[in-house]
């Protein structure tokens, strides 16, 4: 069958699915109306061949993703093998570089740990890595069945149990232990990886009192996460929510047909990934192409698995754990995923925290705002002691190695 035959066949399939959702399925269209109006225009005077002949432009001409650091993994305690990279301080190679940021002795050595979201994978961090390489200890992983992790040993086989957020957060654990098991850390987590430090601190208080020295929760959320419209009008939210756990099942037990049907329809894939991830309308279409490639390589019985998880998270009381800690809490405005209430939301929690909303920014704020975000990291770190306050973190995006 050629790729518009499976367009065809998953498209048929899901649609007996909507129909049956009633309401739900008319919400859904909103939204991928929203995103084919956008299409469509473009396919007025661009063809497809050329559009992906585009994309692969982008790919190849676009650094985003490329920065590699020192391999490691670690066991979490099911057995999965979780991917981590650690980007080292050389004393030797970065020295220069450093005497001319800092002008005095470099501090006391802390480790950086950078837990990524839903869907994506540690490159998602990658202009804050560019910025931060040979100035601190930094630590990338990938969460398990994301990136190079392992798909999680709990979620397989014949005994398999749900994910749960408080899996994630005994990942983290596990990652720590191998990657960073003695000094001072810093957490940094954006959505699901915030969502990762707060079961953390449920799971390990002692471990978060004893050696964090600073947290930053970027785009996340502490719970009640079935409250989010998403965007949709409010009459069709119940309906989609009741709903697209069983159609997220029903198409991740035909992974392989839907991946094809999702290459088929990768236009308005990309318009909808533009959707939920970005608020400005000038974003980089490099960037934008590397988020649409970072999500589409999670396959869609991954998205599956872990969708039910957001639902049943709720980490508000885990949050007093961080009191106390240099905390940052930072969200886009325009953020349809984890709205900027819901960093509002922690930063009540936590009163000492420093609460910094962006502006035209949406979930990927991260890669839509770098300068803003890593801006606000750098000024954490300093508050941690982990860079001194001459430090600069030089500039965005740069893919020069540690001492270029």
């Amino acid at each position: 069958m050629g790729e518009t035959g499976t367009g065809e066949a998953v498209a048929a399939a899901a649609a007996g699915h909507w129909r049956r959702a009633g309401v739900a399925g008319a919400a859904i269209g909103v939204i991928a109306a929203g995103a084919a109006a956008g299409v469509a225009v473009e396919r007025l005077t661009v063809g497809r061949g050329m559009r992906r002949k585009a994309r692969l432009a982008l790919d190849a001409a676009g650094p985003y993703g490329s920065l590699r650091g020192t391999p490691g993994r670690a066991v979490a305690d099911d057995g999965t093998v979780l991917y981590y990279e650690v980007d080292e301080v050389d004393p030797q190679a970065a020295a220069p570089r450093r005497r001319r940021l800092f002008g005095r002795k470099a501090p006391a050595p802390v480790t950086v740990v950078f837990s990524h979201g839903y869907c994506l994978g540690q490159d998602s961090w990658h202009f804050q890595r560019a910025a931060l390489r040979g100035l601190v200890r930094t630590v990338y992983w990938d969460q398990r069945s994301h990136g190079r992790s392992a798909r999680g040993a709990s979620q397989t086989g014949p005994g398999a149990v749900p994910v749960t957020i408080d899996q994630l957060g005994r990942d983290l654990k596990a990652v720590v232990e191998a990657a960073a098991p003695e000094g001072p850390l810093v957490l940094v987590g954006h959505s699901m990886g915030g969502m990762t430090m707060m079961a953390l601190a449920a799971h390990c208080p002692e471990l978060v009192r004893g050696r964090v020295a600073a947290a930053a929760f970027v785009g996340t959320s502490a719970g009640r996460l079935g409250e989010v419209n998403y965007g949709l009008p409010v009459a069709g939210v119940n309906a989609v929510r009741r709903v697209l756990p069983g159609v997220l099942r029903a198409l991740g037990s035909q992974a392989e047909l839907v991946e094809r049907g999702r290459r088929a329809t990768a236009d308005l894939f990309a318009g909808l990934v533009k959707r939920y991830s970005f608020s400005s309308g000038d974003v980089d279409p490099a960037v934008a192409r590397f988020a649409e490639r970072l999500i589409e390589s999670t396959p869609i019985d991954v998205v599956a698995e872990f969708y039910p998880a957001f639902a049943e998270h709720d980490k508000s009381e885990a949050l007093g754990v961080f009191s106390g800690t240099p905390v940052l809490v930072l969200s886009g405005d325009e953020d349809l995923v984890t709205p900027s209430t819901h960093s509002e939301a922690i930063a009540d929690r936590l009163p000492h925290a420093e609460l910094v909303i962006v502006p035209d920014g949406g979930h990927l704020v991260m890669l839509e705002h770098p300068e803003a975000v890593t801006d606000r990291i750098a000024d954490l770190l300093v508050r941690a002691g982990a860079v001194p306050d001459a430090a600069n973190v030089g500039t965005y995006g740069s893919t020069a190695q540690p001492g270029g």
